[in-house]
């Protein structure tokens, strides 16, 4: 079965990131929108940009580590360059070679790799990831005082034990090369969310809401795993119609709701935006020092 064309794909998610853009502000008021974000304290906004780009680098911190396990030698410095290069393809240039496709290639080219084995610790980075985004939105969960929410409570708790022994044996089974460092991943993993959830703390500060920061905080997780389905342009759209539905179901402020949301993505855009440097001056892969 032939594979269409990439240009094809490029225009089909750009067209329903608009679709979905459109649909959520025929149900909010933009003006409201533009009102709170106006409004936004610049400090905090620093603040949460500064917790994104930590979140960054200890993401970046946690594929070297998997890059390790296939012998291949990076020094940190050199791998963060070529993770910002990364995020400004997938943000981007999404028509494009994709940032995981791309960092694929350069060590594919550098340290001839087999391929499948590339992918696999890309891959296996991303599901670490979205392990814990798993791990802390059933955690989460189990502190909204919502009728329908508390009636699931044994799930949430068992969800989070059968997530991770399902990944540690998956792991073991199929990648059992990266087997030595699945808890240092796992914990790497840990603070990136923790690290961006502190981000998403600052904006709802710089937004002035002071309550309900928990419920925020579970859309925001949910969100981020809807967004990785490769539907829409960098997530846009797909997480706006999370965070809105998502404020329906917790009772919460849509409209700040959907603020948070598209102040999150300029927080996004502006640190991936730093990544074209790279894109003219390619990062050169060089060796960690011991």
């Amino acid at each position: 079965m032939t594979k269409p064309p990439k240009h094809l794909l490029t225009a089909l998610k750009i067209i329903i990131s608009a679709i979905l853009v459109y649909f959520i502000f025929t149900k909010i008021d933009s003006k409201e929108i533009g009102d709170v974000l106006k409004d936004a304290k610049p400090i905090f906004v620093v603040l949460a940009i500064l917790l994104f780009i930590i979140s960054k680098i200890i993401a970046s911190v946690r594929l070297n580590l998997y890059f390790q396990q296939l012998k291949i030698n990076i020094s940190e410095k050199s791998n963060l360059k070529l993770y910002l290069l990364g995020m400004f393809y997938n943000l981007f240039l999404p028509g494009g070679i994709g940032g995981d496709a791309y960092k694929g290639f350069v060590i594919k080219k550098k340290f001839n790799i087999a391929t499948k084995k590339v992918v696999s610790v890309l891959v296996l980075d991303r599901l670490s990831g979205l392990l814990l985004l798993f791990i802390y939105t059933c955690f989460l969960a189990l502190f909204i005082p919502i009728d329908w929410l508390q009636n699931f409570k044994s799930i949430f708790i068992l969800g989070i034990f059968l997530s991770t022994i399902t990944f540690w044996f998956l792991t073991k089974k199929f990648f059992s090369y990266t087997l030595p460092i699945f808890w240092t991943s796992f914990i790497f993993s840990a603070l990136v969310q923790i690290a961006q959830l502190a981000s998403i703390l600052f904006l709802l500060k710089a937004l002035g809401v002071n309550t309900d920061t928990i419920g925020y905080l579970l859309i925001f997780l949910i969100s981020s795993i809807v967004s990785v389905i490769p539907l829409t342009i960098g997530g846009i759209g797909s997480r706006e119609v999370t965070f809105f539905y998502g404020a329906t179901l917790l009772q919460l402020n849509e409209t700040v709701s959907i603020s948070v949301s598209m102040l999150f993505f300029l927080v996004t855009a502006f640190v991936s935006l730093f990544g074209i440097f790279y894109h003219f001056k390619k990062p050169k892969l060089v060796p960690k020092q011991n």
